[in-house]
């Protein structure tokens, strides 16, 4: 019995194995927490303010800019500087933004404009921060734990997406605005502070200096690798075409359920949980493109569900359904990308990876609030949920290799686990030395950048 639970359970080798790793999960459960509390604040207080689907949509837009600008020369930057140094500045800088945020707040008459100068803000330096973070795990995860690491960073993300939401729908509504981000500001000092203790990370010795020339190296390798290239462009159309969350707020009116508002936003994650907590199995998997567009096309199948439903407890039911999904496939693009991507590029891929994941939701916040203003708020969900599926099963057709993938067949993934041995000098095992070169952890969890 105990043999078939541990079969189950998350495998904890990372956690035992590596002191950074530890610090890195524990740093980013307190992040999580604190951004979740300011996600439900933010595009409620916009609500407040406007009474427009659009302008919460709006905000989507404003961040998409200095995302891709940033996350393009963060993914440059985390190859060339030390990736600790970036995390903490970033980090930094994402807790003053949360200040801006609890002083408007305070105001008799709270501005509009401050909230999305500090969205912008917030998707600049989540643009850099993302890479050099993801990069910085890789060093301290070996090759043969890289999908338990996924898991258990999936889990904590989860854990901070669940109670963030939940805790925060309260806090707005019987304290206001203030005191959830309020909190914020605490939990990124806290995070800032658990950075200040990791290990140095020095780039190689012969890293070249951000450019866009380097930009342009990795942006081909991407484009040269159907694999890859299939893992960004199934996630980018799935949060492109059901990624409702920024039109919760007017969901939960049309339900006549306001107090449901926080449980919706941290219903995927319940959902994602559970997979989390019962993924000892992903370490057995080898088709982790079948991962990819299975979870996809369940997500886009649960989002539209959500739209045609009209209890409000069916709705949370899809809604986690939704997020078990999105779990799946981020398992599967963790994996594919730390199995493959070479050192040398880890960085700038990341940065690529980070568009993936986050260009795809913004987009999909400005086409849900613009749908929701044109044909109501849940005709947004259902018929971005159907498209969803089709654009899926459209690219897994056009990208046969995502589908095919496996780990112990692929030539990258062989390449890179030989290359991981012959530099730990042996056998693949943990190692912390700072400057080890790893696979990157990549995102595992629905999009959501630090500090949103």
């Amino acid at each position: 019995m105990t043999s078939k639970l541990s079969a189950v359970l998350p495998d904890l080798s990372p956690w035992r194995s590596s002191r950074d790793f530890r610090l890195l999960w524990a740093q980013g459960l307190i992040t999580y927490f604190g951004s979740f509390m300011a996600l439900v604040a933010l595009p409620l207080q916009i609500k407040e303010l406007t009474g427009s689907p659009l302008a919460v949509g709006v905000m989507g837009a404003v961040e998409l800019v200095p995302l891709v600008i940033f996350g393009l020369y963060g993914g440059a930057l985390a190859d060339a500087v030390d990736r600790g140094k970036v995390i903490l500045l970033t980090e930094a800088g994402l807790g003053l933004l949360a200040v801006v945020l609890l002083v408007n707040a305070m105001l008799p008459e709270p501005m509009l404009w401050p909230l999305y100068v500090v969205a912008a803000g917030v998707a600049a330096l989540a643009g850099l921060q993302r890479p050099a973070l993801d990069s910085l795990l890789a060093r301290i995860v070996p090759h043969d734990q890289l999908a338990a690491a996924a898991a258990l960073n999936a889990l904590r993300w989860q854990v901070g997406a669940i109670a963030g939401p939940a805790v925060a729908g309260l806090v707005v509504a019987y304290a206001g605005n203030a005191p959830a981000y309020a909190t914020t500001v605490i939990c990124f000092i806290a995070s800032a502070l658990m950075c200040l203790r990791l290990s140095p990370a020095p780039p190689a010795e012969n890293a070249d200096k951000p450019s866009l020339r380097g930009i342009a190296e990795g942006a081909r390798y991407a484009w040269s690798r159907p694999v890859l290239l299939g893992t960004y462009a199934v996630d980018l159309a799935a949060m492109f075409f059901a990624f409702p969350n920024t039109i919760f707020p007017f969901l939960a009116d049309e339900l006549d359920a306001d107090w449901s508002l926080g449980l919706m936003y941290a219903a995927g994650s319940v959902g994602s949980v559970l997979v989390s907590l019962t993924s000892g199995w992903v370490s057995r998997v080898r088709r982790h493109g079948l991962l990819v567009v299975c979870g996809a096309a369940g997500w886009g199948l649960a989002i539209a569900a959500a739209g045609w439903l009209s209890d409000v407890w069916l709705v949370l039911v899809c809604l986690g359904l939704a997020g078990a999904g999105d779990m799946l496939s981020g398992l599967g693009r963790s994996t594919i990308w730390n199995q493959t991507v070479p050192d040398e590029l880890r960085g700038r891929l990341a940065g690529i990876e980070v568009l993936s994941y986050s260009v795809g939701p913004q987009l999909g916040q400005v086409r849900a609030g613009a749908m929701a203003g044109w044909t109501g708020t849940r005709p947004a969900f259902w018929t971005g949920g159907l498209a969803c599926v089709v654009s899926v099963g459209l690219l897994a057709t056009a990208l046969p290799k995502l589908l095919t993938y496996d780990a112990q067949t692929d030539e990258d993934a062989r390449r890179r686990r030989a290359a991981r041995t012959a530099a730990a000098g042996g056998p693949d095992t943990a190692d912390t030395v700072p400057g080890e070169p790893g696979p990157a952890v990549a995102r595992t969890a629905p999009d959501v950048p630090p500090g949103a």
